[in-house]
């Protein structure tokens, strides 16, 4: 069953790039209601910690355009959305746990009618102390779970004989997922207490089974659509908050309602990227090989497990990023604190493991007065014994060598670091620096049943294809890139495909589109139904047209070619028609060899590894912190890449989302638990003068997936994020020529202008 079609490495738009930059495209929002629709609000706590002495909603009831008020009292099943482990109560009984958490909900006949209408409600509490920090949550053993210990060789003892010793700690901020969507659903009720619920969620299938069991109804009363979504980043991969709350006021007035937070309520109210801080033991020689190394990692976890046990299972997967560590122990503390759930993030947990390994090699590397290039390198894995990692998995696919290899002479990495310290001789109060780092990120779900996905595929007698599957449309072009994958499968021309909206209805039982994993479980499924058609096709033709043949049909420009003989695909589709052969098909597809031992931490989480690294040069004004990115250069694999504009629009996509975590997007909470940092003007996300002013983003075009992957195409989703790393070192390189690179810099991410000058004032104080 081959195919030549041109498809295939394709830079194509996005197949709604028209409809996003004209305001086209159709979000939940923008979903027109029918007549009678009710619009909701939230009302949520004030406290961080406290005991529900009163809540007094009489006013709220009486106000003008309330039609409905839920508490926790008008859920009839269960009252918790966590979907893992229990504990995020949709509306809590008793007691709250963070500033922001839902109590009550109204539904009313406009949006600003709602909002008013929560603001009357008088509620008393008897407040209790909280737990904000990790620190704090640490010195009070307040953990989700038990500690963690993962170990492999003796650290100890390798670091006790090694010629250097280096001890610190580190700290990666948290980051909110500021999607320009923010969290919004739409209900509306049907006969049999059915519902249709649209919403801006990555994860369809959990969101109906959250639902269901919140109305003590079955799954298949629940349906649930998204077209697409503008972002989610993780943000909207487990928060069921607003879509159950949704639900539940529909379910209660039988009416659509349409909840939509607004975005100071959204930032308030949801979780954000965990915050990770480390104490770190590490041993090494005199050329920076890493002989031993003990860390002490605890992440901020907020006041619910939500994921935080997966995440910070791939932060620990991910604590070598790119090198071989022949002995290290690492213990792991899930910090439980008064502030919204932490949750999913691009990157799920992995960035922050890659940034504390990084940081221990910046510091090496300024301990031994050498470029951190080298020390890096020393470190990496290669291709013999030093190929294993810490979890017993064997590296089949590393490139890392050669991408970086490639990338220090495209970007010319030596001369300018001769160049910047030059100008760094000559300037007192503008510093350059400069960095180079690599990435190496493990694409699977850690969770391994969530590595599945299926599709439907229908072909209509006029030869045009309808496609469903499970997975999201967020931006990141994952539809287009199917739909390309199955237009050249059948030889059709891109413009035969539609894509419908994910629909609970049609694909069940979905994973969440996530870790990375979207385009290569959704495209393989969808692929795997457009075979059984072809299947059924090629059977008909053969028999009816006695064709007997040794070598696969081909499927090309509308044709099917077997040998000397072609039909044309429109006209043969109507001919198996007329002849009762079966032309639509469900698809699946399961990651094959993934195995992991969660007990033992060993076997095999993922499937196979995405490679790259980034060159980053950076300005800091010395006076006042500010910090210009002067150039990136970038190198990434994709393997064969379906669509490389695509993949080219992620990789900067992503890593300026990175910058912004490593630099300036700072979430802060006050000592009583109220975050501070809730809106535009007090959280600052990347604007288009903090993109680099040369910016230089190349596909590795040796690329290929070793592993039978669709189009043997590496994913780009989270692992362009990491090649960020680069701007933060290149920043604390910067600091460090202030003290004329004699003394390493004291630096936590992210690197604010506050924080920069905090660390040359330090520096300065030590010198």
């Amino acid at each position: 069953m081959k195919n030549n079609n041109n498809l295939i490495n394709d830079s194509r738009p996005h197949d709604s790039a028209f409809k996003h930059v004209s305001g086209l495209a159709e979000y939940t929002d923008d979903i027109k209601e029918p007549e009678g629709t009710l619009f909701g609000a939230i009302g949520w706590s004030k406290k961080a910690n406290a005991i529900i002495k009163k809540i007094d909603l009489n006013e709220v009831k009486k106000s003008v355009g309330v039609i409905s008020v839920v508490t926790f009292s008008d859920i009839p099943g269960r009252n918790d959305v966590g979907p893992v482990f229990n504990g995020d109560p949709i509306f809590p009984e008793k007691k709250v746990e963070y500033y922001g958490q839902p109590l009550f909900a109204v539904a009313a006949t406009s949006v600003e009618l709602a909002r008013k209408a929560v603001m009357k409600a008088r509620i008393s509490y008897q407040e209790l102390e909280s737990i904000i920090t990790i620190k704090e949550a640490l010195k009070k053993n307040n953990l989700l779970f038990k500690v963690r210990k993962i170990k492999k060789g003796n650290p100890t003892s390798k670091i006790n004989k090694s010629k250097n010793i280096l001890k610190g700690n580190f700290t990666t901020g948290s980051q909110e997922h500021f999607y320009l969507e923010g969290q919004v659903a739409f209900a509306l009720p049907k006969e049999d207490n059915d519902l249709i619920v649209y919403s801006s969620t990555q994860h369809p299938s959990e969101t109906q089974q959250i639902i269901a069991k919140m109305l003590n109804q079955k799954s298949n009363s629940i349906t649930v659509l998204v077209r697409r979504i503008g972002g989610g980043f993780g943000g909207k991969e487990t928060n069921f908050m607003t879509s159950s709350i949704c639900a539940l006021l529909a379910y209660k007035t039988r009416s659509p309602v349409k909840l939509r937070l607004d975005r100071d309520d959204d930032i308030i109210i949801t979780g954000k990227r965990h915050e990770f801080y480390s104490d770190y033991e590490v041993g090494f020689d005199n050329e920076g090989l890493i002989t031993g190394l003990k860390i002490k990692m605890a992440s901020k976890c907020g006041m619910s497990p939500d994921l935080s046990y997966a995440i910070n299972e791939r932060a620990l997967l991910h604590i070598d990023n790119a090198y071989f560590l022949s002995d290290i122990e690492v213990e792991n503390y899930l910090c439980k604190t008064n502030t919204s759930t932490s949750t999913a993030f691009r990157g799920f947990g992995g960035n922050q493991g890659m940034m504390a390994i990084e940081n221990i090699i910046d510091n090496i590397a300024r301990h031994l007065k050498r470029d951190a290039l080298e020390v890096r390198k020393k470190n990496f894995y290669q291709k013999n014994k030093k190929n294993i990692t810490h979890y017993g998995m064997r590296l089949e696919d590393n490139v890392i060598n050669e991408v970086f290899d490639n990338l220090v002479k495209k970007s010319d990495y030596k001369k300018r670091v001769l160049e910047i310290k030059k100008f760094n001789s000559k300037n007192n109060y503008q510093k350059k620096g400069i960095a180079i780092t690599p990435v190496k990120f493990g694409i699977s779900f850690t969770t391994i049943h969530l590595n599945q996905a299926g599709a439907l595929v229908h072909v209509y007698t006029d030869g045009s294809i309808h496609l469903n599957h499970g997975g999201i449309e967020m931006g990141q072009g994952t539809h287009t890139k199917i739909a390309q994958l199955v237009a050249s499968s059948f030889g059709l021309p891109y413009e035969k495909v539609k894509i419908s909206s994910t629909n609970t209805s049609k694909v069940p039982n979905t994973s969440a589109s996530a870790a990375s994993s979207t385009t290569d479980l959704n495209g393989a499924a969808a692929l795997n139904a457009v075979s059984k058609i072809k299947l059924n096709l090629e059977k008909f033709i053969t028999t009816k047209y006695k064709i007997f043949h040794s070598k696969e049909p081909i499927y090309n420009n509308g044709y099917i070619i077997f040998g000397n003989r072609s039909f044309k695909f429109e006209k043969i589709i109507q001919e198996a028609y007329l002849n009762r052969v079966s032309l639509s098909s469900s698809g699946f597809y399961s990651t094959p060899k993934i195995k992991f031992n969660k007990k033992n931490f060993q076997g095999r989480p993922f499937y196979y590894f995405c490679y790259g690294a980034a060159v980053t040069e950076v300005t800091i004004d010395t006076l006042t912190g500010e910090n210009i990115i002067n150039r990136v250069d970038i190198l990434h694999d994709a393997g064969n890449a379906i669509n490389p504009a695509i993949e080219l629009g992620q990789i900067e996509g992503g890593f300026v989302q990175g910058q912004g975590w490593l630099t300036i997007e700072e979430v802060n909470w006050n000592s009583k638990g109220q975050i501070t940092t809730f809106s535009p003007s007090t959280y600052k996300i990347p604007a288009i003068s903090d993109i680099p002013k040369k910016f230089n983003v190349e596909i590795y075009k040796d690329g290929i997936n070793k592993e039978n992957v669709v189009n043997k195409s590496k994913t780009t989703g989270e692992p362009p994020l990491m090649l960020a790393m680069s701007v933060f070192f290149a920043i604390k390189d910067a600091i460090a020529s202030v003290g004329h690179y004699k003394i390493t810099p004291i630096l936590d991410a992210p690197a604010t202008s506050e924080k920069i000058l905090m660390s040359i004032k330090n520096l300065k104080a030590r010198l």
